[in-house]
């Protein structure tokens, strides 16, 4: 019988998985995932697997947090914006100079109107201007025009100029949401831009690593739907794949403990992804869900992803106490553990006066060509320095202050990244994880509190206690966890904003959590008690779930399961999903007697509502059904649902606005039946 490799490509670890028929796990592995070469992870984790199992693989199936993690820190590779028919207001309420800049931003003429008439004609000076202009600067192009879910004719045009221009992907709004809301499809558009270089190295990554081992067998990927796509569809849309690990997680904690309906936690080393689940599937958000502070238009699981995990840097907020994250840093623990050099500096730091360049450490990430290609002298010069290890930042600003400079923009430019304190290494200290260097962590915690004390006046601990300082740090974790606990279980009774929702969360976070620190919460006398349905478990899953959570519950009293695998839910869940495309085709009545469907073509007209249904109904349905099959799936199926916008009137009659018809086709995924595989190590 063949066998399901799940892999699932984290920003800490990459997990591997075989999975048999009846989605029973049969083995594990996992390893460190290498950024700045991502099969080195990729292949250790396979190569774990026993080699009897490998060669009877008929299907890969890969999931990854790393374009989760792109988004929450907000990093991506360098894109060209170009924007048909958006004035200044637009452009504005979009994001996009947050997201890429101001000077990747192009405003062209053009666009259409609501009904897919042209108002003014493409630019095309002004267009083939700005594509020669960053063609040599950017790794792909991002595509949007007024209306193109109307009539895409203009951002069509634009990527024809694109691929004539230069050689690199382009993104057009219309191909990844087709509902109306310019601003947001433009910034979905970019953010898929961002994320085609970086998966794009993944899905290499993982086929050179199967071509190495003879491992011939179907790829594909998890979409934040919990869907799988074959891995040429994934990298056309690799936006598409945003919440790709949390939706594979969400799968794979009701698979390992059979729960249908429950409250699922996955912690990582960079977010934390919260979701409900119920009747075994999680809800999917047709709006697109909110990873950190985006919402690109994608369907996708209804998960609430924060930069919340074990390697999130442990800062000061405001001046006014502790905060966890967004920003994700080598923990000290795992720097010792892979560069044990670095030991007899942190040893030397402890008995130096503070300063903010102690246990700082920079070591490469990730790079692409363009990027490297525009390094200057010094940035070239530091680049090279980190290929040989982790730099010391207190030795560099004392030593060579150019370079110093050149390895903070390369850090800016996600192609470094800085050690720090985590809760990784205050779980070390305190002994509730013992996987890395516990000695690095002990000094790392010594040095952080004196910062702490000395630079910024918080906390009063004893000169030299490292246990204190980490049950701080630790309390604070939990505080935050219980708080995004509380609040998406707000997001999820959808009666708040999210404003409104994160300020409740807070206030319900403080009556719930507060007296439950001193763990005598009859001395507390509380007026009031906050409890979780006891019909929803919470599910706890990620590799350092086990060190954090069992506290959690206790300050929230909530039922805790911590599932066999669970280290390894979102490989598990990955193995066990199925292929399903959506399609929306609408319907308007821009006249009197005159039925407009908006198919991907540009739109059509029919004079009467039956036969345009009738068209929106069979095309949509074809087209569905095209592109499961084109994204791998095997006896695919079909179903469709129509919703109207229709006002209904005792004097007047029905008066018809407009109609959706949605077609979801769906299927296993074509496995390889006989795996042809001659496996080797």
């Amino acid at each position: 019988m063949s066998l399901l490799l799940g892999i699932d490509a984290g920003g800490t670890y990459t997990d591997a998985v075989l999975v048999d028929g009846q989605r029973r796990v049969l083995a594990t592995a996992k390893s460190l995932t290498t950024r700045f070469d991502l099969s080195v992870g990729v292949a250790s984790a396979i190569d774990q697997l026993p080699p009897d199992l490998r060669q009877r693989i008929g299907l890969v199936c890969l999931s990854t947090t790393l374009t989760t993690n792109s988004v929450v820190e907000g990093r991506g590779a360098p894109v060209c914006v170009l924007l048909a028919g958006y004035d200044e207001a637009a452009i504005r309420s979009s994001g996009l100079a947050d997201l890429v800049g101001p000077d990747a931003i192009v405003a062209l003429e053009g666009g259409h109107d609501a009904t897919g008439v042209e108002i003014q004609p493409l630019d095309e000076v002004a267009a083939c201007s700005a594509i020669a202009r960053f063609g040599s600067r950017v790794t792909a192009f991002a595509i949007s025009a007024t209306f193109s879910v109307r009539n895409p004719a203009h951002e069509l045009q634009l990527k024809k100029w694109v691929e004539s221009l230069c050689d690199r992907p382009v993104t057009c709004g219309h191909e990844l949401a087709s509902s109306l809301g310019a601003p947001r499809r433009a910034l979905t558009a970019a953010l898929n831009a961002r994320m085609v270089s970086h998966v794009r190295v993944l899905v290499d990554s993982v086929q050179s690593t199967l071509s190495d081992r003879r491992i011939r067998a179907p790829l594909m990927m998890v979409k934040g739907d919990g869907t799988l796509v074959n891995v040429e569809t994934a990298m056309q849309q690799p936006v598409g794949t945003v919440l790709s690990g949390p939706a594979a997680s969400l799968l794979g904690a009701c698979a390992l403990t059979g729960l249908r309906d429950a409250v699922v936690a996955d912690m990582g080393g960079t977010t934390t992804d919260i979701a409900v689940v119920r009747g075994g599937h999680p809800a999917l958000s047709d709006d697109g869900a909110r990873v950190g502070p985006w919402r690109p238009m994608v369907p996708a699981a209804r998960v609430y992803a924060i930069g919340l995990g074990g390697d999130s840097e442990v800062r000061l907020l405001g001046g006014k106490g502790l905060a966890i994250g967004p920003r994700r840093v080598i923990p000290l623990s795992l720097l010792g553990h892979q560069h044990p050099e670095v030991l007899p500096v942190l040893a030397r730091q402890e008995q130096e006066s503070p300063h903010a360049s102690q246990m700082r450490f920079v070591m490469r990430l990730q790079s692409d060509a363009v990027s490297v290609n525009q390094l200057s002298d010094d940035e070239r010069r530091a680049w090279d320095r980190l290929c040989q290890g982790p730099v010391d930042m207190e030795r560099c600003n004392l030593e060579d202050r150019a370079m110093s400079r050149a390895l903070a923009r390369l850090e800016r430019r996600n192609m470094a990244i800085y050690s720090g304190f985590t809760p990784s290494d205050a779980a070390h200290v305190l002994k509730l994880s013992n996987h890395w260097c516990r000695l690095a962590a002990v000094s790392g915690a010594r040095i952080w509190a004196r910062q702490m004390r000395h630079l910024y006046g918080l906390g009063t601990w004893t000169q030299g206690e490292e246990t204190a300082p980490c049950q701080d740090v630790l309390r604070a974790l939990y505080d935050q966890i219980a708080e995004k606990l509380l609040e998406a279980g707000l997001n999820d009774a959808g009666q708040l904003g999210d404003n409104q929702t994160g300020r409740l969360a807070t206030l319900l976070a403080q009556l719930a959590v507060q007296p439950s620190h001193a763990r005598d919460v009859a001395a507390a006398s509380p007026v009031f008690q906050l409890k979780f349905s006891p019909d929803m478990p919470l599910i706890a899953v990620g590799a350092p779930a086990a060190s954090y959570y069992p506290e959690v519950a206790r300050l929230l009293g909530v039922s805790l399961v911590l599932p066999r695998f669970g280290e390894v839910a979102n490989a598990v869940g990955a193995a066990c999903a199925l292929v399903s495309q959506r399609v929306n085709w609408t319907i308007a009545q821009p006249a009197r007697g005159v039925f407009r469907v908006f198919e991907p073509a540009g739109p059509r007209d029919f004079d009467s509502l039956n036969a345009a249904l009738a068209h929106a109904c069979a095309g949509s349905s074809a087209l569905a059904r095209e592109r499961a099959t084109r994204a791998g799936a095997a006896d695919v199926h079909v179903s469709l649902h129509q919703s109207d916008n229709v006002v209904r009137n005792d004097i007047d009659g029905d008066v018809f606005f407009e109609a959706t018809v949605t077609a979801v086709a769906s299927g296993p995924p074509v496995m390889s039946t006989k795996p042809d595989s001659t496996d080797r190590p």
